[in-house]
């Protein structure tokens, strides 16, 4: 809890300095690479995070990082002041939290389609359009294939959940089998 406190409120100052300099997306994308860099290379999170590197060696290696991927002075020094607080560990909350300001300001909803099968582009298409009118806002939908659904998809945007699984229906036969026994 107290850590996507921290985050939210480290998210929250990037964002008003990116909405200033209008450069909010590319701090977005470069929040993004630098989280996925973090939790997918060990190397880079020990060297960001571990007490045994004095602070300065921390610093020297996110500058060098920041350096590397073109990035803004701001969001180099954005980097080092966390690297200096000890919140470097925060990054990946930090990355979502700046991306969940950036779909917010931009009216944009991200949600997930489960389906038994591999989705095809026109019924993930009309997915997506049903659910821009159910939420009334734009719509990114990732996909996942779970079998066990048997057929059919579920469909989260936020809160709102459409389940038209034939696992779901299966389940709800089940339970009103019961009830009637």
């Amino acid at each position: 809890m107290k850590n996507s406190i921290l985050a939210r409120r480290y998210a929250k100052a990037l964002f008003a300095v990116g909405k200033e300099e209008a450069v909010v997306d590319a701090y977005a994308k470069a929040l993004s690479e630098l989280a996925s860099l973090y939790t997918s290379t060990p190397e880079v999170k020990d060297a960001l995070i571990n007490p045994m590197y004095p602070i300065d060696v921390r610093v020297k290696v996110i500058q060098d990082l920041m350096k590397a991927m073109g990035a803004s002075q701001v969001l180099g020094n954005f980097m080092t002041l966390l690297v200096q607080k000890k919140r470097a560990a925060f990054l990946p909350e930090i990355a979502e939290a700046f991306q969940a300001l950036v779909d917010e300001e931009n009216n944009i909803c991200r949600g997930t389609v489960i389906t038994a099968t591999e989705l095809n582009p026109a019924l993930q298409g009309k997915i997506e359009a049903a659910m821009i009118v159910l939420t009334g806002k734009k719509v990114s939908l990732a996909t996942r294939v779970d079998p066990a659904l048997i057929g059919g998809f579920v469909a989260k945007v936020g809160d709102l959940v459409l389940d038209g699984s034939i696992k779901s229906q299966l389940e709800g036969l089940k339970e009103s089998i019961k009830g009637s026994v």
